[in-house]
């Protein structure tokens, strides 16, 4: 049967369009405001990001537990969205360390859950309207890396032109937009659909699988975040580009990254999900390669390029992997895909700094390609290692 159209499906796109660009404006932005607003050194922004990030992965797993037993999602749309809105208000009326280690870390923490909640809500949705899961997939992480276009260039114009504190008042605008969306686009009733509950002796295989699809995510991931700490400093301070370099790469990356996503359902139909994300791996190591080598301003615009066509095919193709091992809990597997993506961003900063230290930033580049050169082969031992689990079952 042939698919329908995404059209009825457009409101749905707009209400994480809007969820996802309240958080593209506040995620960058924060750690800019702690340093060099606020004045405080850059661990405070570690300590900030872990307990942010860790309530982002404690939420997702109790929402993504409360999805999979039929709880409507309406609520926790909203919850996310309300909590976003307080800490931008108060954050803005208060800008204080106090402030943002208490308030926002709760209320930016709680809101990112949105993003692994409306991913869940994706799969039920596209369902519902004959489309397919891979193809509404693409749509759904080309409209987060759209938001990612616009958020942090807003706030950081913003910031230059008004002030600051301007910025908190626009995200506040943001996310009131993101609140009457989710009442008025959202049913008030709706839930993932459910699944039948797998076999015992299967579902220990499929989480088995689940793990290690997870694993070759982490790598990919990690040689990503690497990149995306480096990349800045190295760009003006090792290559000697302009200040404005970084920005443009970024803006680069995110527009060839669109077009990468929209290009996976056709990757997948042709050559399979494992296939597509093999050679999606060795590209990111020509990818990282070129980074690391790049001596002018051109370069840099070639490597920007490969970098966002690697990233795009990896962010669409790797959460449809991991999805596929979902048996019956996709939400709880949609949530170890992002929670596995924020992990590697907690863990990359750190990395890079120490690496860094010790020799350069070009070096956290040559370090990034070789994590993401694990990548094939933690897949051929997760395929390795499942097959023998089935022989011996």
């Amino acid at each position: 049967m042939p698919s329908r159209s995404i059209r009825p499906l457009v409101p749905f796109l707009l209400l994480q369009f809007t969820g996802t660009a309240c958080s593209a404006m506040i995620v960058p932005f924060m750690g800019f405001f702690l340093i060099e607003v606020l004045g405080h050194p850059p661990w405070v922004l570690s300590i900030y990001s872990a307990l942010m990030v860790g309530t982002t992965i404690i939420t997702n797993r109790v929402f993504a537990r409360r999805i999979d037993v039929g709880e409507p999602v309406f609520p926790m749309v909203g919850l996310a969205a309300a909590c976003f809105c307080t800490a931008a208000v108060l954050i803005g009326l208060f800008p204080s360390l106090a402030t943002a280690l208490t308030v926002c870390t709760l209320g930016f923490g709680l809101s990112a859950s949105a993003a692994s909640t409306m991913f869940s809500l994706g799969g039920s949705m596209a369902e519902r309207h004959d489309v397919p899961r891979a193809r509404f997939n693409a749509y759904m992480r080309a409209t987060m890396s759209t938001a990612w276009m616009v958020g942090p260039a807003a706030a950081f114009v913003v910031a230059d032109a008004i002030g600051p504190l301007m910025v908190f008042r626009l995200s506040t605008l943001a996310a009131l937009v993101w609140l009457v969306l989710w009442w008025r686009v959202l049913p008030h009733d709706v839930r993932a659909e459910s699944r039948a509950q797998v076999p015992e002796d299967i579902g220990g295989q499929l989480a088995f699988d689940l793990r290690m699809a997870a694993a070759f995510v982490f790598c990919l991931a990690a040689a990503h975040s690497l990149c995306f700490q480096a990349l800045p400093i190295y760009y003006v301070r090792e290559v000697g580009l302009p200040g404005y370099a970084p920005g443009t790469a970024f803006s680069i990356k995110t527009f060839v990254e669109v077009f990468a996503i929209f290009s996976t359902p056709l990757l997948i139909s042709r050559f399979g999900v494992k296939r597509a994300l093999l050679g999606t791996a060795l590209l990111a190591v020509v990818a990282i390669q070129v980074l690391a080598s790049i001596q002018s301003f051109p370069q840099m615009i070639l490597g920007a390029a490969l970098e966002g066509l690697y990233f795009g095919l990896f962010a669409s193709l790797g959460i449809t992997y991991v999805q596929a091992y979902a048996g019956g809990r996709p939400a709880a597997a949609t949530a170890t895909y992002w929670n596995t993506l924020m992990i590697t961003g907690i863990l990359a900063g750190p990395a890079a700094g120490l690496i860094a230290q010790w020799q350069d930033f070009r070096t956290v580049l040559y370090v990034a390609s070789g994590v993401a050169l694990t990548a094939p082969f933690v897949m051929a031992l997760g395929v390795g290692l499942s097959r023998r689990r089935r022989a011996m079952g």
